[in-house]
């Protein structure tokens, strides 16, 4: 079932998504070769408990009850989502996705960014860039009397024009008293298919996107999802509510920005 949300509530999602956004831009401090995920979690975990919210991460059960032990997904090169925070140093030349999620006054925020340690391959930022435009594009498409195949086409079409694989397996999702509600929003669809949206729509719109084959595995840990070929992925996340004209980003990159400046990948 679809839950479309009052002004109200939008109101709150909105600031429960804002929090997720200056918790990115904590994140984006400390993003450098040396500084481990499990760092940049507890951080995370501190500045969101400090702003009276909880990690909607931990805990969060999947598909067989085994609950994720952290705050943030944080998920490296090949790993496309879901990534577990360990102890192992990030190093010149990776990328990190780091996805992040706040229960604040009931309601859900979701967002992720995949940031460049260090100077990364012309080609993986070529695909930060792509991934992140194509973010967007579906966002263009998310607005009353469209349908969720616009959004998938958008994000599909501008990322199979280079090259890159869309991965079909996990998609974006509605949101609000739940982290995951109805819809699923795929990053792949067809123009004028599937459900059509409606005013006070929210949804989490996140395409992830491979530099080689769209195919992924999942380990056995039950939650960290790579590539087959073991070629970098690109994850970027906004939640959005659905209006007459155009989509309100109730999320935010803007904290990421005062952060990185110029040199965002």
């Amino acid at each position: 079932m679809i839950f479309l949300k009052t002004e109200e509530e939008i109101a709150l999602m909105r600031a429960a998504n804002q929090l997720v956004g200056r918790t990115l831009g904590e994140v984006a401090k400390l993003i450098k070769p040396g500084v481990t995920t499990n760092e940049l979690t507890r951080v995370a975990e501190e500045f969101i408990r400090d702003n009276g919210a909880e990690p909607t991460f931990k805990g969060y059960p999947n598909q067989d009850d085994v609950p994720f032990p952290a705050a943030l997904c944080t998920s490296v090169n090949e790993m496309v989502v879901h990534g577990i925070p360990n102890d192992e140093p990030l190093k010149e030349g990776d990328i990190v996705s780091v996805d992040c999620g706040t229960l604040l006054n009931g309601f859900n925020g979701d967002s992720a960014y995949t940031f460049a340690v260090g100077e990364i391959a012309p080609e993986v930022r070529e695909l930060l860039k792509v991934t992140k435009e194509s973010l967007y594009l579906g966002i263009e498409q998310a607005v009353a009397g469209k349908r969720l195949g616009d959004i998938g086409y958008a994000v599909q079409s501008h990322c199979e024009s280079h090259g890159y694989g869309v991965v079909r397996e996990f998609v974006g999702h509605g949101i609000g008293r739940e982290m995951h509600e109805d819809p699923c929003v795929p990053n792949y669809g067809r123009r004028g298919y599937g459900t059509q949206l409606k005013k006070g729509m929210c949804i989490a719109i996140e395409p992830m996107i491979t530099l080689g084959d769209r195919r992924v595995y999942m380990e056995n840990d039950g939650w960290s999802v790579r590539t087959r070929d073991h070629k970098p992925a690109a994850h970027f996340e906004h939640t959005i509510a659905i209006c007459n004209g155009k989509a309100e980003i109730l999320s935010s990159f803007d904290y990421i920005a005062e952060v990185l400046g110029d040199k965002e990948f």
